[in-house]
């Protein structure tokens, strides 16, 4: 399933031919969360789905000033795993749950040496429940 090209002779990269994530998307993903406050406060956010929560009370609750928890939801709304809507003066973001999902297929694709494995094929099948 897996593709790699040969670039510049010192790296490889690799993209899925069904589309589902590119190691470029899983690095910002991977790079987004890797800072305490944005893990988090995406944490945060995956807990309260599929409502979300308005910006305020994901500064309140994480004790981050607004202006410097707006530069954490810049950077993860870049790698997709945030999305933001406007409701009334507030602005309310909610954890991108399918992109969370192609991160954590894309992180255990080779399991198993890349045979269908029950680990890798539970992954597929997460779904919040309240969405449904």
């Amino acid at each position: 399933m897996w593709r790699a090209l040969q670039k510049c002779h010192c790296a490889v990269i690799y993209f899925d031919i069904s589309g589902l994530m590119e190691i470029e998307a899983a690095l910002a993903c991977l790079s987004a969360l890797s800072q305490p406050t944005r893990l988090e406060a995406f944490r945060l956010l995956v807990r309260h789905e599929p409502e979300g929560l308005p910006a305020g009370d994901v500064a309140r609750a994480l004790c981050v000033p607004q202006n410097t928890l707006s530069a954490h939801f810049n950077v993860l709304s870049q790698a997709k795993l945030v999305i933001s809507a406007r409701t009334g003066r507030s602005i309310v973001y909610r954890a991108d749950l399918s992109r969370l999902n192609a991160l954590a297929r894309f992180l255990a694709e080779d399991c198993c040496g890349g045979a269908p494995c029950a680990p890798a094929d539970s992954l597929a099948r997460i779904k919040c429940e309240s969405r449904q």
